[in-house]
């Protein structure tokens, strides 16, 4: 049986540089990033990637009070693309629309301030809010939008660390195929700057960045890399079968034609190059394309200085002898949005397609020769004579990868 189409008809997002994907696209062509300093509990002073979108374009105060951070979010990123697709959604059944947002993690913000202000009362838990539980099920993003939209089709969240952004594209393409939906909203949503546990986390790892200037602090592959900067964020998109979206004449951004999901089984933390190398031949293979046909890979280097060197090791071994690959990273722009990640990513080179342009990396200053790749493009943007597919990596802890393929839509 012939598989379905899969294309992507709508965009929503917000990163800490952008709350459209216009703006967003447009600074990441003019070198504009968004990270900032603030306090963070137990922590002091950090460096972070903060939104400043407004929750209350489409939410209540008590919605937002009510609410979470990452419900808020969703909610934005899910109204923003489903509005930009040009849908009719008050004619669609509701029941036959899917929900599919991926998170690194969901709950530690609840959980720590309800914590936090019951020390305030001798721990005494009558002070515990009754909002708690609902706030901090995995499924709480994708619900709250449920609730936002009215959409009584499945609505739930995808626990994959940082590939979990790609991975909400991915299980919306199934259900696309399987017939379960007829409309997926789908991608990545991030709250993590709002607990501090993630902040001390990466600390005690010697994995949290630093620097005098906030904007320079994120820095893939720099020599002087020293670690993350942990942002919020999201990017959901409306995905549908082909055949639908050309009915209604929907502009499309691209279509998803390869993908593949698998697990290192080596390493709580430390990637493993050789299982990222297969990841991105198997997501190669079933959109039956060669490594020269890419135009752009969209790096998930995070800025550590071991994880960037593994990646780089995996794309060289696929695209060492592809001379019109281009090769760029995000997250010097925006830092490391976890579970966002992946969809920011991919949004911010889906208008590659139209203008041929491929927008850069920032802040090396001086490139770590084990981070040497054939035309990686650093601190300026390019003009590509041709792009016609991009793929997009992300990885996560506990070893698990996820590669996509988006192609230039074409009949």
């Amino acid at each position: 049986m012939e598989l379905s189409r899969i294309v992507i008809t709508g965009v929503g997002l917000t990163a800490p540089n952008g709350n459209s994907l216009s703006e967003f696209r447009a600074n990441l062509l003019n070198g504009v990033a968004g990270i900032s300093r603030t306090e963070i509990r137990y922590m002091g002073e950090v460096l972070a990637g903060i939104c400043n979108f407004d929750p209350l374009r489409y939410q209540k105060k008590k919605e937002v009070r009510v609410g979470t951070r990452a419900g808020s979010i969703s909610i934005y990123c899910a109204r923003e693309a489903v509005f930009d697709s040009g849908i009719d959604f008050e004619a669609v059944s509701k029941d036959r629309v899917g929900i599919y947002i991926g998170t690194t993690e969901h709950g530690n913000v609840e959980t720590e301030n309800e914590i936090h202000n019951i020390s305030q009362f001798n721990y005494e838990t009558k002070f515990w809010s009754h909002h708690h539980n609902p706030r901090t099920v995995a499924n709480n993003p994708a619900g709250e939008t449920s609730l936002n939209l009215k959409v009584t089709g499945p609505s739930y969240a995808i626990g994959a660390a940082c590939a979990a952004g790609n991975l909400g594209l991915i299980h919306a393409l199934q259900m696309l195929r399987l017939g379960e939906v007829d409309l997926a909203i789908a991608g990545g949503v991030s709250e993590s700057i709002h607990t501090f546990g993630i902040f001390a986390g990466f600390k005690s790892q010697g994995a949290l960045a630093e620097h005098e200037d906030p904007n320079r602090a994120s820095r893939p592959f720099d020599v002087e890399r020293n670690g993350i900067v942990v942002s919020e964020g999201g990017a959901l998109y409306t995905l549908e079968r082909l055949e639908d979206a050309l009915a209604r004449g929907a502009k499309i951004y691209g279509e998803i034609t390869g993908y593949h999901v698998n697990s290192d089984a080596t390493d709580y933390v430390l990637p493993n190059p050789e299982r990222q190398t297969q990841c991105i031949r198997a997501a190669l293979k079933q959109a039956e394309m060669a490594p020269n046909e890419i135009h752009i890979v969209s790096t998930h280097a995070t800025a550590t200085p071991l994880g960037d060197i593994q990646e780089c090791t995996a794309i060289r071994e696929v695209f060492a002898d592809c001379p019109d690959t281009y090769i760029n990273n995000t997250k010097g722009f925006i830092g490391h949005a976890m579970g966002a990640a992946g969809a920011l990513e991919l949004a911010g080179n889906l208008p590659s397609f139209e203008d041929k342009i491929v927008h850069p990396s920032i802040n090396v200053d001086q490139l770590d020769p084990k981070c040497e790749m054939n035309n990686l493009v650093l601190s300026r943007s390019i003009k590509a004579k041709r792009v016609d597919a991009i793929l997009n990596n992300s990885f996560g802890m506990l070893g698990i990868n996820s590669v996509l393929v988006v192609r230039h839509f074409s009949d």
